[in-house]
Order: C-alpha cells, then sequence, then structure tokens
C-alpha cells in the first residue's frame, strides 16, 4: 500500500508544481523489484508511477536515477519514462515518474530497438565515468574519471565487487589472485574505443514495448564506458531476440571478437550478483576467469 505520508506528499505536489488540485487514487502495487517499493496511481485521470524506500537506507539513490533517466533521455535516441520528482518525505524518499503501459514486443520493436542503441552509444565523452556516483541494484557504483576502459573496469567496476566479496567471505585468496592475474592482462584484452553513453544494467526486466511498439529504457546505471557492457549484459540471462543485435550491428558495426568478450564483460553484473544474492554465482565467476587467465 502507498504509504499515506506519500499520498499526501504527491498531492501536494501536484497542486503546486502543476496547479492540480485532486486526490491520489486507484493505485496499484507492482511487484518484481528486490530494492524498492512501487507502485501505480491515478490522479487527475492520468496514471503515474512512484517508487520508494527508507530514507537514507541508499543516499542519493533515486537523485542519481533521475539523473541518468536525464542524460539518457537528453540524447534524443530512445524513450525514457519523464521524471517528474524526487525527494524525501517523512521516512520515505521517492521517485515519481511517468507512467509507461507495456505491449507486447514484435520483430519491428526489436529492430528499432537495435538501431535505438547503438545511436545512444555514439554519444561519447571525454573519459570514462561519470561525474557522479549512482548504483546498480543496491551496490554503490563508483564512477571516477578514468582515461582508459580497463583502468576503469578494473578500478571503478571490478575490484571493488571483488572487495565486498572478500569482505562478506564469499571470496577467497585464490579467486582474488585469479583476478590479479587478469588485471595484468586486462590492456591486452579490449579493442580501442572511445566512451559511449550506456544504460549499464541492460538486461530483459530493464526495458518496455510502449504504445506503438517503442522501446522505452527504464532504471538505469548510466556511466561513459566501453558499449560491450550494455551488449553483453543484454545476453546474461538468455539474450534479446537476434534481430536486435543485427539492427544494432548494422547502425554501429561490432568490434571483432566482441562475442568472445562478453564473458569478460559480464565478470562486473556477475560480481554484483555475488555480492547481491550470495554464492550461486560464483561458479559463474570462476568458469570466466579461467577462460581469460588460462
Amino acid at each position: 500500500m502507498l504509504p499515506l505520508v506519500l499520498v499526501g506528499e504527491i498531492e501536494r505536489w501536484f497542486q503546486a508544481a502543476k496547479g492540480i488540485a485532486g486526490r491520489v487514487e486507484a493505485t496499484r502495487l507492482i511487484g518484481g523489484g528486490s530494492i524498492n517499493d512501487a507502485c501505480a496511481f491515478v490522479f487527475g485521470g492520468q496514471e503515474y508511477f512512484i517508487k520508494w524506500n527508507s530514507a537514507g537506507r541508499y543516499p542519493g539513490m533515486f537523485a542519481a536515477e533521475a539523473r541518468g533517466l536525464g542524460l539518457l533521455g537528453g540524447a534524443g535516441c530512445i524513450r525514457l519514462p519523464e521524471v517528474l520528482h524526487t525527494a524525501e518525505a517523512g521516512s520515505y524518499a521517492y521517485l515519481l515518474l511517468e507512467r509507461i503501459p507495456a505491449w507486447r514486443t514484435g520483430e519491428e520493436f526489436w529492430d528499432l530497438f537495435g538501431q535505438q542503441l547503438a545511436a545512444l552509444h555514439r554519444n561519447s565523452s571525454d573519459s570514462f565515468g561519470l561525474d557522479h556516483d549512482n548504483y546498480i541494484g543496491s551496490l554503490l557504483q563508483r564512477n571516477d574519471p578514468r582515461d582508459n576502459w580497463p583502468e576503469f573496469f578494473v578500478q571503478m567496476r571490478l575490484e571493488p565487487q571483488l572487495k565486498l566479496a572478500r569482505d562478506a567471505g564469499l571470496a577467497d585468496a585464490g579467486l582474488a589472485a585469479r583476478f590479479d592475474k587478469l588485471f595484468h592482462r586486462m590492456h591486452q584484452l579490449f579493442p580501442h574505443e572511445p566512451p559511449s553513453l550506456l544504460h549499464g544494467d541492460l538486461w530483459s526486466g530493464n526495458y518496455l514495448c510502449g504504445a506503438g511498439g517503442v522501446p522505452v529504457l527504464i532504471d538505469p546505471a548510466v556511466y561513459y564506458g566501453f558499449r560491450e557492457m550494455d551488449l553483453a549484459m543484454s545476453r546474461l540471462f538468455g539474450g534479446f531476440d537476434r534481430q536486435f543485435y543485427q539492427s544494432y550491428h548494422n547502425a554501429f558495426p561490432f568490434e571483432t571478437g566482441w562475442e568472445e568478450r562478453v564473458g569478460l564483460c559480464n565478470l562486473y553484473p556477475l560480481m554484483v550478483h555475488l555480492n547481491l544474492f550470495g554464492s550461486s554465482y560464483l561458479g559463474q565467476v570462476q568458469y570466466e576467469l579461467k577462460r581469460f587467465t588460462g
């Protein structure tokens, strides 16, 4: 149930920001998230979406998500839900968004999705990283800029996750040694490409098919990185429709050997899952490490 303090906050915000007086009605809880509570609701005859958590539990999470949505949306390449407001009310932090109903996907959807993600990835920056930190799941994601991808991947992605796993007893000295061996080889494993604007957490739960078959991205973990990170993440839990990859390649050709690097890129989300969900992901981490370290 949507907490009463948030109901009042929503009603006050619409009155102050939009000049719309009314009441929150027809609330409907939305499942599937493991971090935040979420709800669709009707206000003034239109449906909206809100997610919330305890204030201070994940400091700055919703503000960072709002900035990420704005950054992706500002590129003008792919549909994002409009950010309406984010703040704290009582003991809660919340993010208020446009509600986008989901449609069924078809071949045209996957064709457009591939093209639009390729266009998004052509947005670049002077460095790998971002001007602020954010979250992937409930874990802090540091984005301190680096001049090259291997250095950023090691220092801002893999090393922090390895430390979390060591501190929690999920990784031993043998796994750390394997990672260290990989770190010393990292500059040999990636082609040179400029940074790309990434969604950062592109699995099947983080996109929608909107009205008219339009792709919509949600729940980003944005940064400028190596574009194969998004593509590899899309393959982690079975992969997207093959038309998606063909259309992407037609618009922004893959570098030679990209499929061989899928497992290397996915070491980051696999370590995230190890830290979030436990040792059931350890075998996949060990397998990919062995592939790239011998």
